[in-house]
């Protein structure tokens, strides 16, 4: 008998190392996705080493929207929109006497004001170059445009000069190239503004802001409290449950979106995983199944478990959490995307398609997945055709 039973509790034995060197033999599955709705949008670009994720992020919008509109496909200048925002901010830089933040980071709305403002142009006739770099490298602008307007506030002139607007546009002109006042597009000769016109034909007022948090009222506009948004543009602020639905209907409807979001957490694993997600690591949140595998891995492994072995818990996010995260400096301004659509992971779980400026850096070409509960906890605000907001939503807003 008990000879039996030790072959047994051999066999055993030899049947769980087997199990466990089969386990360390077979590669982690990762996340796998297939495209639900995946709308036009133009090749990914490359901001390089500069902030100027905003007006990639929007011109791509831009670019998408033309589209949509059965336009032919063409790239936009995103560094002809940086060039003037830098120009305006440093007016109203000096205006306040220095405080306001300077800095080359944007917002959406930056874009459609500049383009209303001062037009569009092609990429190809103002691509930002002008400094003997082959992509965008921002260090030395950056700082040497802080420092001319920061001396222009704190002469001891006791009045500004009639010459220091000059200077700083001629920097400008001197870095990024100097203002295609005409040019040539297809054999036809444009300005930026009939290039606006003609060619891109979008109307700048149809687009939007949204965003959602409690500390304003909601169904009323706010500017957002954080420093890039320096012109001080407003967003309409609605229920976060309402804030998704936009966002779906949007997609489901044809409409693309831009994306301003905090790109910062640990789950904003783009490069190697492709995707940005909230791991829950709380097992109150997982069925018994997800807590026995959770709790069989080092606790070292337990938060890159959701991005190695493949779709794993997420949080469920509410409006509470969202605005501790803002209000707790959790939840930053930190960078702009540009959704074009929807998928859905081997599990049938739902993500967005957002299209980065960061090159082709991942596997997926440079873009990536965004999990439903990201996107609730870390969006900032979005951007959006007033149009792709469900009509009872807009009703509320005070839309036409």
């Amino acid at each position: 008998m008990r000879k039996t039973v030790c072959i047994l509790c051999a066999l055993l034995f030899m049947g769980t190392m087997m199990s466990y060197a089969q386990q360390d033999t077979i590669k982690p599955e990762g996340y796998k996705f297939t495209d639900v709705k995946r709308l036009p949008a133009t090749s990914v670009k490359d901001q390089y080493r500069a902030g100027t994720c905003w007006s990639w992020a929007t011109t791509s919008f831009l670019e998408s929207e033309m589209m949509r509109m059965g336009k032919d496909s063409v790239n936009l200048s995103a560094m002809y929109f940086v060039k003037h925002a830098y120009s305006d901010k440093a007016e109203k830089y000096v205006r306040l006497h220095g405080v306001l933040n300077f800095a080359v980071g944007g917002a959406s709305s930056d874009v459609t004001n500049m383009a209303k403002k001062y037009g569009i142009v092609p990429l190809e006739v103002f691509q930002g170059l002008n400094y003997g770099e082959p992509s965008h490298v921002f260090g030395e602008i950056d700082a040497v445009l802080k420092a001319y307007v920061q001396a222009v506030v704190e002469n001891n002139n006791k009045r500004l000069s009639t010459a220091w607007k000059r200077g700083f546009d001629a920097i400008l002109d001197t870095y990024l190239g100097p203002e295609p006042e005409k040019f040539e597009y297809q054999g036809k000769e444009y300005t930026p503004q009939t290039f606006a016109k003609e060619v891109v034909g979008l109307n700048m007022d149809d687009y939007v802001n949204l965003t959602s948090f409690t500390h304003h009222p909601f169904y009323t506009e706010f500017a957002i409290e954080v420093e890039d948004n320096w012109s001080w543009d407003k967003s309409y602020n609605l229920p976060l449950e309402e804030l998704m639905q936009v966002m779906d209907y949007a997609i489901d409807n044809g409409y693309t979106f831009v994306w301003g979001a905090d790109v910062s957490e640990k789950g904003f694993a783009t490069k190697d995983a492709g995707v940005a997600v909230i791991p829950a690591t709380d097992t109150k949140e997982m069925s018994g199944a997800e807590i026995a595998k959770w709790e069989k891995l080092p606790k070292g492994q337990q938060m890159m478990d959701a991005f190695k072995q493949g779709p794993a818990p997420e949080k469920t996010i509410t409006q509470e959490m969202r605005q501790e995260e803002f209000d707790r400096y959790q939840t930053t301004d930190d960078h702009g995307m540009h959704i074009i659509g929807k998928a859905k992971d081997q599990n049938g779980t739902p993500y967005f398609i957002v299209k980065n400026s960061w090159n082709k850096y991942n596997k997926f070409g440079g873009y990536f997945y965004a999990s439903y509960p990201y996107m609730a906890l870390k969006t900032m605000d979005i951007m959006v055709h007033k149009n792709a907001i469900p009509k009872a939503i807009r009703k509320k807003l005070g839309m036409n």
